[in-house]
């Protein structure tokens, strides 16, 4: 897990020196999950990757769980980011459906290779299970938070809990980026798209879309 440490334990740094190092042991470990796997990604590695020494891994980070859960938010970040709706869909609930689902399929499909790695270890590593569920949770609570305005603008069924339905929702459209970029599956993403804003619409009860 990560030689014993003797010193304190790291902080953010505060140069732009600093920041540029530990940007670079992220990338480097990144790029090392998606091209080489779990077996390549060890301090030594990262650090001679990203073209540092190996005592400054340690300076940037606790172990190699502690990169990993530093790139796993990153990659967190990066997937809700991108498939965050414009302002202007706001009045148009159905658009934004559809906007949401087509950036999360193409969110995933830029972080799936390190998602599918932790999502290989969930199952004997409780810490990696985690992290998944706090990746996941952010999106349960914008599609919870989304389907509750929509109640309270009688645009939806009242009588569905949010949490569960984004929950059950969401699954759906991360299954899907699974078969498509996972399992490649060919189909095409705008009809696979269009297919689930229909089934999410109709499962909420919308009252308006096409």
């Amino acid at each position: 897990m990560g030689r014993s440490r003797t010193n304190p334990a790291p902080t953010a740094p505060a140069t732009a020196r600093g920041r540029r190092t530990r940007d670079a042991l992220l990338g480097a470990g990144r790029e090392l999950l998606e091209t080489r796997g779990w077996a390549a990604f060890t301090p030594e590695q990262v650090a001679q990757a990203a073209g540092v020494s190996y005592g400054t891994f340690y300076t940037y980070f606790e172990s190699k769980d502690d990169l990993l859960r530093a790139i796993v938010r990153a990659v967190a970040e990066e997937m809700f980011t991108e498939s965050l709706v414009a302002p202007d869909t706001a009045d148009e609930p159905y658009v934004r459906i559809v906007e949401s689902n087509r950036g999360y399929l193409r969110a995933w499909r830029n972080a799936s290779r390190v998602l599918r790695l932790v999502e290989q270890g969930a199952d004997s590593d409780d810490a990696l299970r985690r992290m998944l569920l706090e990746v996941r949770e952010r999106y349960v609570h914008r599609g919870a938070e989304g389907l509750r305005r929509l109640q309270e603008a009688g645009l939806a069924d009242r009588d569905l809990d949010p949490r569960l339905t984004a929950i059950v929702l969401g699954a759906m459209v991360e299954q899907m980026a699974h078969v498509i970029y996972s399992l490649r599956e060919p189909l095409d993403e705008d009809e696979v798209v269009n297919h689930m804003s229909r089934l999410w619409a109709s499962a909420i009860g919308l009252r308006e879309h096409p």
